[in-house]
């Protein structure tokens, strides 16, 4: 059998780079590996520039506006021959970081060809442990990655939520608590509930912060002393840390400590969490034939049963929502714990971040596409409501005990009575309104529960849609 793997192009091994490459292909420039090692390139040029412009190491001049534009210029013109490049340099170092650095000074070289700047090369990656020049990629691509495309995107969906739950929200529901008939409700208060609950994590995320940190190998800044005791080194990192918009971390090991990812990384398994909760109501309720899934019409429900549309969309979005936070929950428990000063661990689990965010994205882009193919059946609602007159016996007793409380008498024991009268049966309107006539209730009270009807047991149902945002 001819081998899958020696054709080219190369095949995906996973579902992101094949079937729904399309889906989550926005995230490659953030958090592929040569998007890495784009980032390590920056951050490499950014610390150079800010070297030389601050005139750190005495005697070193500044560089010109033309240097820096060209030393910019490898970044965002970062492509195919550097990836090469790298890779062919990493082959030899055994080192991704080390690569980085010398694809910066071959290319230093031309920027700076005066013999009286040849000095300058060694001011690439000066004073830096690899995690140095790492945790502030990370830190850079994770910013990128949920500010520019996970949040757009999570943003979208919770609007296209909140929309429904405005549209819908005089649709009266009947409620299901324990599987079992309830309260009534509308349709679009439900919605809201979940959008609310989406709103608050979504700000939680976009309120999270970005660390890092430039103090050396083991963080005491001692290789910068040594070089240049002069220096205010503590004032110079930190500048340089906020000056990449990050917020400084004074206090670390060799490694930034990660408690910053595990804080976001943990807010964004809550938001696909509850997300994954409005999955399986919505699924529950086109099941009960609340929702139709109507559009789309040349899409297969059922390869061998004509009639159906399956739900698989929001079913997709379960799926992936499921590995999304297998990874993120092993990823906020593992960043946080490092052996002494330093160990690996983190290394190669930092590189499952794309993977973690790309099935959240594509849940995302499920969610949203099962959504826009919904219609509500307000017929199927009306007829499930109609079937559930004993779900009054809640507004009855309510009423009587008030009255009660108020010395009307007769009003006793309203639970029990209203209990005998629908607990384990199906009453109707005839029976209900029979109940009401003969409590003996003050006259206003008893038109209003004569009047009630499950389809209008709703309470403020709609008016609470408008707390969401």
């Amino acid at each position: 059998m001819r081998s899958l793997a020696d054709l080219t192009p190369p095949i995906a091994l996973g579902a992101l780079d094949g079937r729904y490459r399309g889906a989550v292909a926005p995230l490659v420039d953030h958090l592929s590996e040569p998007a890495l090692n784009r980032m390590r390139t920056h951050v490499e040029v950014e610390w150079l520039i800010h070297l030389t412009d601050h005139e750190v190491v005495p005697g070193v001049r500044r560089l010109t506006d033309a240097q820096r534009a060209a030393l910019r210029a490898i970044v965002t013109d970062f492509g195919p021959a550097e990836i090469e490049e790298l890779a062919a340099t990493e082959r030899v170092t055994q080192h991704d970081v080390k690569a980085v650095e010398y694809l910066l000074k071959s290319r230093l070289a031309t920027i700076t060809p005066d013999p009286a700047d040849r000095g300058l090369a060694e001011l690439i990656h000066f004073c830096c442990t690899s995690e140095d020049i790492n945790n502030l990629s990370y830190a850079l691509m994770v910013r990128g990655a949920i500010t520019q495309v996970w949040l757009p995107r999570a943003t979208a969906l919770v609007e296209q939520l909140a929309t429904m739950a405005s549209d819908l929200r005089g649709i009266p529901l009947l409620a299901h608590t324990h599987g079992q008939p309830a309260t009534p409700t509308t349709l679009g208060k439900e919605l809201a509930v979940l959008t609310w609950r989406l709103q608050r994590q979504l700000r939680r995320i976009e309120a999270a912060e970005y660390l890092g940190k430039l103090n050396g190998a083991t963080g005491t800044y001692g290789a910068h002393l040594a070089a240049v005791p002069g220096a205010d080194w503590e004032a110079i990192s930190e500048a340089f840390v906020t000056g990449l918009g990050l917020t400084w971390n004074p206090l670390t090991t060799q490694i930034e400590s990660h408690d910053w990812q595990a804080e976001v990384y943990a807010d964004l398994a809550r938001f696909n969490r509850i997300l994954h909760n409005a999955c399986t109501d919505v699924w529950t309720y086109i099941s009960m034939g609340y929702f139709a899934q109507v559009r789309g019409q040349g899409t297969v429900g059922s390869s061998t049963m004509p009639h159906k549309v399956n739900p698989i969309r929001f079913e997709n979005a379960e799926a992936n929502l499921e590995v999304a936070n297998a990874l993120l929950d092993v990823l906020a428990a593992t960043l946080v714990q490092s052996r002494l000063q330093r160990d690996l661990t983190d290394s190669s689990m930092q590189r499952n971040i794309g993977v973690a965010l790309g099935h959240s994205l594509l849940a995302i882009d499920n969610v949203c596409r099962g959504l826009a193919g919904l219609d509500p059946v307000p017929a199927a609602m009306a007829a499930d409501l109609e079937a559930n007159w004993e779900v009054l016996g809640e507004p009855i007793q309510s009423a009587m005990r008030a009255l009660g409380a108020q010395g009307v008498p007769g009003m006793e024991e309203p639970y029990e009575r209203l209990k005998e009268l629908t607990r384990g049966r199906r009453i109707g309107q005839a029976d209900l309104v029979e109940f009401v006539r003969g409590l003996g209730l003050p006259e206003e009270v008893e038109e209003r529960l004569a009047a009630l009807t499950p389809a209008t047991y709703v309470g403020l149902a709609p008016e609470l849609v408008d707390h969401l945002d």
